[in-house]
């Protein structure tokens, strides 16, 4: 790097990564990948070809041809349980422009205000969210399930899985 934008269009690309990025794909797994219909790209035999007994057997009975295709039971539990925990915040999360008593990691006024106002950003894009996510005219806000859009949401409650928030902090 020779220059100063270098550096900051790199650590913006470092921070990106290990912050938004990590939490978006991370939080959300459970609910996007909790419900194996969700996840058609599990299954774990190809589409059988016209002809052959495999076909036969999904033409007559699909139930059963689809049922042989999917991960077995115990494995999907285990799949599962993985997501729910992977997408569960600790009880004790702080979120990105968030801190305990903010004032004692720095003394310097300077930073202090570029922290408030950071934290200020983030509550306008949480805020254009929800407003994005409620305004009828933008078409796939939510779906046929009505599930919002939510991971991008900045803060999140504790526990609980909530495919929002984003950690001040990545443990994975």
């Amino acid at each position: 790097m020779q220059t100063r934008e270098e550096l900051i269009h790199s650590l913006t690309i470092i921070i990106w990564i290990a912050s938004a990025l990590h939490a978006a794909i991370n939080f959300g797994q459970y609910p996007y990948g909790g419900f194996a219909p969700n996840r058609p790209g599990m299954s774990r035999r190809l589409i059988p070809d016209p002809g052959t007994s495999e076909y036969e057997e999904l033409k007559t009975n699909p139930v059963k041809g689809y049922l042989k295709t999917i991960t077995p039971q115990f494995q999907t539990l285990i799949g599962i349980a993985v997501l729910e925990v992977l997408s569960i915040h600790s009880s004790d999360e702080y979120f990105l422009g968030q801190r305990e008593a903010a004032a004692e990691w720095t003394k310097d006024k300077e930073a202090l205000k570029a922290f408030e106002k950071f934290g200020k950003k983030l509550a306008q894009i949480e805020e254009k969210i929800t407003m994005m996510n409620n305004d009828e005219k933008l078409n796939n806000r939510t779906g046929p399930v009505k599930m919002p859009y939510t991971l991008l949401y900045p803060t999140s409650e504790p526990g609980l899985v909530t495919a929002k928030g984003i950690p001040n902090s990545i443990s994975i």
